[in-house]
């Protein structure tokens, strides 16, 4: 050591401390202005949760829901819009391509109807082609199919699984509706078709899979309620 308390070939260790208390300051300084930087050029994303939904509420009237579906397709522009179609009667798959021609269906919705007994509603992606519009209620079965891994045997929840699976693969009458995309003056025009109870549009910039959906069933209670669940599940 020096006499003047400098380590020999060095800076005077007060000087390092110094020089090294500035760097770490530097250092936190940028990585704050980093991070505020980060946040405004990538926003966060959001967690996903909407309050949009297509189909009636849960109480709503079957009047009240008709006149705020009809009600959602009032507007000029003419840009596609997500939208929710109900029909008069359950149909079959073999049936959709026909009702819903000129119009792009994105999925198909199954619910086998059965006298007080719940059963599961099921979407089916479908792509732009009649031949898989045909053919979505077997694929609405294999969906099920899987489910039904799931679902202890002998209880309720597997049987109606079995049932539901089986009617589809005999080709029921089992769609309440689909759901499309469209402009507003085509949906419009569907609204008006026969068969087609309802026709609701979310507004112009509802994003994809970030709606609840549930389509008003031909044989709904008035109001709407969850259906019964206590009769007895016929076989398949």
């Amino acid at each position: 050591m020096r006499p003047d308390g400098v380590a020999g070939g060095g800076e005077p260790t007060g000087t390092r401390r110094r020089i090294r208390a500035l760097a770490a300051g530097a250092t936190a300084a940028f990585c704050v202005v980093l991070v505020v930087v980060l946040g405004i050029r990538y926003p966060p994303a959001g967690d996903g949760v909407s309050t949009d939904r297509l189909g009636p509420e849960t109480a709503e009237s079957i009047t009240g829901y008709l006149d705020r579906a009809r009600d959602s397709l009032t507007g000029p522009d003419d840009g596609a819009r997500w939208a929710l179609v109900s029909f008069t009667e359950y149909l079959p798959a073999t049936a959709l391509a026909g009702r819903l021609s000129a119009v792009r269906v994105n999925q198909a919705l199954y619910q086998v109807p059965l006298p007080r007994v719940a059963t599961p509603l099921v979407a089916v992606q479908v792509p732009d082609s009649p031949a898989a519009l045909a053919r979505s209620g077997d694929d609405a079965a294999w969906l099920l199919a899987d489910r039904r891994r799931f679902a202890a045997g002998g209880s309720r929840g597997a049987q109606i699984l079995d049932t539901s699976i089986a009617r589809l693969r005999a080709g029921c009458a089992c769609a309440p509706g689909v759901l499309v995309r469209a402009p507003l003056p085509a949906l419009r025009e569907l609204a008006i078709r026969p068969g087609i109870r309802a026709v609701q549009a979310l507004p112009a910039d509802a994003v994809a899979e970030t709606f609840a959906l549930a389509p008003l069933l031909p044989d709904s209670a008035d109001p709407v309620m969850p259906p019964p669940d206590d009769g007895p599940v016929p076989p398949g």
